[in-house]
Formats: C-alpha cells, sequence, structure tokens
C-alpha cells in the first residue's frame, strides 16, 4: 500500500475525520499523513487512526500540526468486517446490550434561572450512576463542555462515572469556541461524526 498524506488545514469539524476515513477506506495505506492546523482536529484525527488500528505520532510545524499513523502489518481498511470507524471493537462487542446515552448541550439544566439550573445539573451528574450499567456514553456539546474543565461543579462526578467506564466525548469544535482547549480534565475530544454514529449505536438517548 503506497503512503498517503491529505491536507485538512482550514477545515471545519468533522471534515478531517470523514477525509480520513475516506482515505482509509478507499486506499487503506500502510502510512498516512494528515495535516490539519488546530488541537481539536489533531486530538479528533489521532484518536480516529488509532481505533482503525494504527500507531499514531504528532509534531507541531509552525502553524500546522503533522499526524502521522502507520500500520506495521500493512494492511488496509475499506472492508465489510472492519469495526466501526469511530467506536470500537469492545463497544461492538455488546452491542446487544441496553446502552444509554446522555446528551449535555448546556452546563445547566432547563431555563428560568441559572443558579437553580446549575444545581439541577449536578442533582443529575450525581444520580446518573443510578442507571447502571445501562448508562453508556455521555457527550457533552456547546455549554455542556464547561462540565468537563476542572472547578466545574460536575466535574469531580464525572471523573468518576469516566473511572466506572462510562465514556465521555467532549466536543472539540465547543472547546476551542470557549477557549478551553487546553483546561480539559476528563473525557475524549470528539466531532460530529463520533456523534451522529453515539445516536446510531445508542438504544436509549436522554437529552438534559
Amino acid at each position: 500500500m503506497s503512503d498517503i498524506s491529505i491536507d485538512c488545514k482550514g477545515l471545519p469539524c468533522p471534515q478531517p475525520v470523514l477525509r480520513c476515513k475516506e482515505t482509509i477506506e478507499k486506499d487503506g495505506p500502510a502510512k498516512l499523513v494528515v495535516v490539519v492546523d488546530n488541537d481539536a482536529a489533531r486530538e479528533n484525527v489521532s484518536r480516529f487512526m488509532t481505533m482503525q488500528g494504527y500507531t499514531v505520532q504528532t509534531e507541531r510545524s509552525g502553524s500546522e500540526q503533522i499526524v502521522t499513523g502507520l500500520r506495521e502489518d500493512g494492511t488496509g481498511s475499506g472492508t465489510e468486517s472492519d469495526e466501526c470507524a469511530v467506536i470500537a471493537k469492545a463497544e461492538l462487542k455488546s452491542s446487544a446490550n441496553e446502552k444509554t446515552l446522555v446528551f449535555v448541550p448546556a452546563e445547566t439544566m432547563g431555563s428560568g434561572d441559572d443558579e437553580l439550573g446549575a444545581s439541577l445539573m449536578f442533582n443529575f451528574m450525581v444520580t446518573l450512576k443510578e442507571l447502571g450499567d445501562e448508562l453508556w456514553r455521555i457527550i457533552l456539546v456547546n455549554g455542556g463542555v464547561k462540565l468537563a474543565v476542572p472547578g466545574s461543579r460536575c466535574f469531580e462526578e464525572l471523573k468518576k462515572l469516566e473511572e466506572s467506564g462510562v465514556s465521555i466525548l467532549v466536543c472539540g469544535t465547543c472547546l476551542e469556541f470557549f477557549g478551553l482547549t487546553d483546561q480539559r480534565g476528563v473525557g475524549d475530544v470528539t466531532n460530529m461524526l463520533d456523534v451522529v454514529t453515539s445516536f446510531q449505536l445508542a438504544t436509549k438517548t436522554i437529552r438534559v
């Protein structure tokens, strides 16, 4: 398989990941180099390529961030037997089980009073563990990403949930918008391809 480089500078989320996905499925390169220009894209592409079986290295060159993926066995992707593009094999193996997805688009719950909404959100996060093994994934977008930053009232509860095995995905574009990319303390950076796939795989969705 030939080595391939793709330039994804200036592309909005989730275009870098989609370009990467398309290239792997079509050409299955043993070495894939993806050039991006922001931290969110770097993390999203790195995570995606890792899930596709690549060993990933990243480096900076001026304003560019270069993600290099190497596949030691040289095998390509793009067959029907491959794992889902954004979901790990371990998750697919349990696809027959109940998977509750919690979608959090704000740092407060409801509207009317932000202080009350913050307290309600905290109480909600504390109580989520009562879902037991059904609780599969929490996705934080827009103002919800602020909950993943140390100092947030919900931060420690999210840490506990993550440590118990719950997957937490934090929107990279949203972190960048609020200037919180370097402050994220819980969860993995995500993109809209992950979000859409998560909705597809979930057996139940809770929107806060």
